[in-house]
């Protein structure tokens, strides 16, 4: 991959929102004020350079599929990034599904991400097999809903699956995210080098 000259590149920026034509329509976990801006041109006049925003869920993804756990899988692929709250990534035949945003479906009568993410377990002081558990019944769901071939999970807790990966009983493959927290990065970038070299020919 040859490097972008700084004055002629493109930086992408994975953003926690569903993203269109550059716009934040969510903000779950972010201050409300973001929605409706167009997240390209707030940043873009910050740094002074043209700015691509995807979301960041979605852009872990892309670095999974593209140079992680996922390079090469085919069907249904879908990345679980477990954090502050869920994001998610779907992948059919390679091909991403933008902005799925699966951590929000009800789940034990509440948004899922509320009752099964890492922020999840921490304010309500479970241990980590009561978590995993929680979690657990998440993956069933996303399988009742998707039937999915491989779930990646990425994000800061998936460094501490050796914690509860007993309680994950879900009958599909799972494998770990191979950039953890940094697949949002490397994700978007590789995502604006996309970008960049469509308009660059």
């Amino acid at each position: 991959m040859q490097l972008l000259n700084w004055k002629d590149g493109l930086i992408g920026v994975g953003f926690p929102a569903v993203i269109q034509k550059g716009v934040a329509l969510t903000a779950a976990n972010i201050d409300k004020a973001w929605i409706g801006m167009n997240v390209e041109k707030v940043l873009g006049e910050a740094t002074g350079m043209p700015v691509i925003a995807i979301n960041d869920a979605d852009a872990a993804g892309i670095a999974e599929m593209e140079f992680g756990v996922g390079k090469g899988a085919m069907g249904t692929v879908l990345l679980i990034t477990i954090g502050t709250g869920l994001g998610s990534a779907l992948f059919t035949d390679g091909q991403l599904v933008r902005n799925t945003e699966f951590g929000h479906f009800e789940l034990k009568g509440k948004v899922a991400e509320q009752y099964a993410s890492d922020s999840a377990r921490r304010n309500s002081h479970l241990s980590w097999e009561d978590w995993g558990q929680r979690f657990n019944k998440y993956l069933v769901m996303m399988k009742r809903l998707l039937f999915p071939e491989l779930i990646i999970l990425g994000g800061g807790v998936s460094k501490r699956y050796d914690k509860f990966q007993d309680q994950i009983v879900v009958d599909v493959p799972i494998k770990l995210a191979a950039f953890r927290n940094k697949a949002g990065a490397i994700g978007a970038a590789y995502y604006a080098y996309q970008e960049w070299q469509k308009r660059n020919g």
